[in-house]
């Protein structure tokens, strides 16, 4: 038995309760290391000694390189919980907890792994409608100003003083005059990148955080975009820039023209007086920028006000989430207030988190119900366009990743593959369909929330910043792209039970993988080729599709096979960087 690789951690992704009858617990053992995993546990207070112990086996979950991921989710039946592992490998038989590996346990429950109660205010809770949505991000200013049109036109409104300025002429009007598409593509989620009055024309520099935007248009323009999403059954996401703000904002020109007179002096990090504008600035920034100076979210008056700015757009104008800038540069106890200032309003608002790599210290019942999963747009992006893994490189990476959060965390992962951040996918993969298309596929039936950038569905292309934000191609009718987002969405919203509680990678080898996910009434897998050459492989649908009943149909195939075929298995053609899907 490899013991260095065994490992459980109460509290976190490996230990949680998603309801006050629901425990799933797992244990990370070596790749194919045991024969039998089982969990035993009690009640803690019980007053017998020693306490009546019960026996579950646990089953693999997850795969990756490395290791297997057991996991069992059970009714305890009790709110005390304790538990201990009990571990088989040829012939060997040792029981695991706190202090280490022993051939029998010992009598005292204090020392093994413990539920000290099974709270629900300890419990992650991602809004339900989270887990059901497809999120369109729209960069405001380069989607619309009119249905189906956008002007391209560059150009800047003045008002007090201050100049605001537009790119492509995007306005509020005109994401509300194409809403009947984006309905109609399958979407019920809309995120915007920041629509408030700021200094520049990507609105990541706020001037004033309870104002719209001028070259966007106004409150009343936006009250009436929230209503007509919420009349098609479509949520909207505001992006919050807290961890800064822009030049203009009125406590930082204070301090600019009082400097350590100012009474907003504490809101910033400024280290000596005046301030130095400059490639150098002498006060924090977001990334060194001396336009964005980093606002002191450790200030009662800078947290006081903030969760005010957050509660006035979901008390007046009903938004359904905050998207939150570089959350990751903002300290815990200040998300922790904001959360429960957020949920006090509102309690199935989201709280979403930009975070680009591990954000566990961000996730779980206290801060964000979600954040961008970054990880797997990696992931994606190294297998898919930079053929830096394979598929089984990939598949392994995927798996770790799925058991890097508690169950309903990683439902609500907000999952990408761009964004208005980065590089358009498709650009990445050099404008080939195949691969585009699998790679939707995967997004599109993969644990957590797909993302999709306004304009991919259109084959929008760009490397740089300006390019991946060009204004929206209205006049660009991608039937085959459009059409398949449409009915991969459809296909999604038709497995979706199945990928929140079975999702599965059940094949790996260097050129393809399977996955899927299944119950006793209805499932599907896909078979994913990630090499330049035909692949074969054989399927046995009656191990992944056992309720197939006989039948399971083709989707998306211009191969000569029926739509309908027998649940059996049967070997399958693969064309370079494409994949088949199958389901009941």
């Amino acid at each position: 038995m490899n013991k260095w690789a065994i490992f459980h951690r109460t509290y976190s992704e490996y230990s949680f309760a998603t309801a006050p009858d629901r425990v799933v617990l797992r244990l990370r053992t070596a790749l194919n290391d045991l024969d039998a995993c089982y969990v035993c546990y009690g009640d803690r207070m019980d007053r017998n000694d020693p306490i009546s112990i019960t026996r579950r086996q646990m089953q693999v979950r997850q795969q990756d390189g490395l290791f297997d991921y057991y996991e069992i989710a059970f009714d305890p039946g009790v709110t005390r919980l304790c538990y201990y592992f009990e571990l088989h490998c040829a012939g060997e038989r040792l029981y695991y907890y706190n202090d280490g590996f022993f051939t029998e346990p010992d009598a005292n429950r204090q020392l093994y792994y413990n539920f000290h109660y099974i709270r629900r205010e300890d419990m992650a809770a991602v809004p339900a409608w989270l887990k059901e949505a497809v999120i369109y991000q729209i960069y405001p200013d380069s989607f619309a100003d009119a249905p189906a049109h956008i002007s391209g036109r560059a150009g800047a409104i003045e008002r007090n003083g201050i100049k605001y300025y537009t790119q492509n002429g995007g306005t509020l009007a005109g994401i509300r005059g194409n809403l009947d598409y984006l309905q109609n593509l399958g979407i019920n989620c809309l995120y915007l990148t920041p629509i408030f009055a700021a200094d520049s024309w990507h609105k990541y520099d706020t001037a004033d955080y309870l104002e719209i935007d001028p070259c966007f248009g106004d409150k009343k323009e936006f009250a009436e975009l929230v209503q007509a999403c919420h009349a098609k059954g479509i949520k909207v996401i505001l992006d919050g820039v807290f961890n800064h703000c822009g030049p203009n904002f009125f406590a930082f020109r204070d301090v600019v023209l009082h400097g350590e007179k100012s009474p907003y002096r504490d809101w910033f990090f400024v280290k000596n007086f005046p301030l130095q504008r400059g490639e150098h600035p002498n006060y924090e920034c977001f990334a060194y920028y001396d336009f964005m100076p980093k606002l002191n979210t450790g200030n009662p008056e800078v947290i006081a006000y903030l969760q005010n700015v957050a509660c006035y757009w979901l008390k007046e104008f009903d938004i359904d989430g905050w998207r939150l800038d570089v959350a990751n540069e903002i300290d815990h106890p200040f998300w922790q207030k904001f959360r429960q200032a957020v949920k006090a309003v509102k309690k199935d608002a989201v709280l979403l988190a930009e975070i680009w790599d591990d954000a566990r210290s961000f996730l779980g019942f206290d801060q964000f119900d979600s954040a961008m999963n970054y990880n797997l747009t990696f992931a994606i992006t190294d297998a898919w366009a930079e053929r830096k893994i394979n598929a089984e490189q990939f598949a392994d990476r995927v798996s770790y990743l799925l058991m890097r959060y508690p169950e309903a965390v990683q439902q609500g992962q907000m999952n990408l593959f761009d964004s208005h951040d980065i590089p358009r996918f498709l650009s990445r993969v050099s404008g080939d369909r195949d691969k585009f298309k699998s790679a939707v596929l995967f997004l599109l039936t993969h644990v957590g929330a797909p993302m999709i950038f306004c304009g991919d569905e259109k084959g929008v292309c760009g490397w740089t910043e300006k390019e991946y934000r060009r204004p929206m191609p209205w006049n660009t009718v991608d039937v085959d792209l459009e059409n398949f987002y449409r009915q991969a969405i459809k296909l999604r919203r038709r497995y979706l039970p199945q990928i929140l509680a079975a999702y599965r990678i059940y094949t790996r080898d260097k050129e393809t993988f399977t996955y899927g996910a299944a119950d006793n009434n209805h499932g599907f897998v896909v078979l994913v080729n990630m090499s330049g050459e035909v692949q074969e492989r054989t399927v046995d649908f009656s191990s992944v599709l056992p309720a197939a009943g006989g039948k399971i149909t083709e989707y998306f195939t211009d191969l000569p096979l029926p739509r309908e075929i027998p649940a059996t298995r049967l070997k399958l053609s693969v064309r370079p960087w494409s994949c088949r899907i199958f389901g009941n």
